[in-house]
């Protein structure tokens, strides 16, 4: 997978996280929980390109880690709002609790490769 390629896939799970949190219930619950995954699940497309543009390869591993901090946040945030039924789009919180996790395994192999080369 290229840049360009796993950058088009964070967006696309931006803007599913969008779409879960326009279906979120009203509820304290819900709404608390919406407002922090729309901040962690939007925030990993927009540290991406943040990353494109490190200054240096430690610069790039911190922001990569910034990512990975941010996706693990929004998989226990979709599990609760599964857990909890907070969301009318089951089929989209489990697809997205799926994408999650793959993108938590691809980041972590990605930081782990730019570590052994420093």
């Amino acid at each position: 997978m290229n840049k360009s390629q796993l950058e088009s896939r964070l967006i696309n799970f931006s803007l599913l996280i969008i779409k879960i949190v326009n279906s979120c219930t009203s509820c304290k619950a819900g709404s608390h929980l919406s407002n922090q995954i729309v901040r962690s699940g939007t925030s990993v497309s927009l540290n991406y390109g943040e990353a494109q543009s490190a200054e240096s390869r430690k610069d790039f591993i911190h922001k990569m880690k910034i990512i990975l901090k941010e996706l693990r946040e929004t998989f226990i945030t979709l599990k609760l709002i599964r857990s909890a039924n907070l969301s009318r789009h089951k089929v989209d919180v489990d697809q997205a609790i799926d994408e999650c996790n793959q993108l938590i395994s691809i980041f972590v192999k990605s930081v782990l490769t730019a570590q052994s080369k420093l």
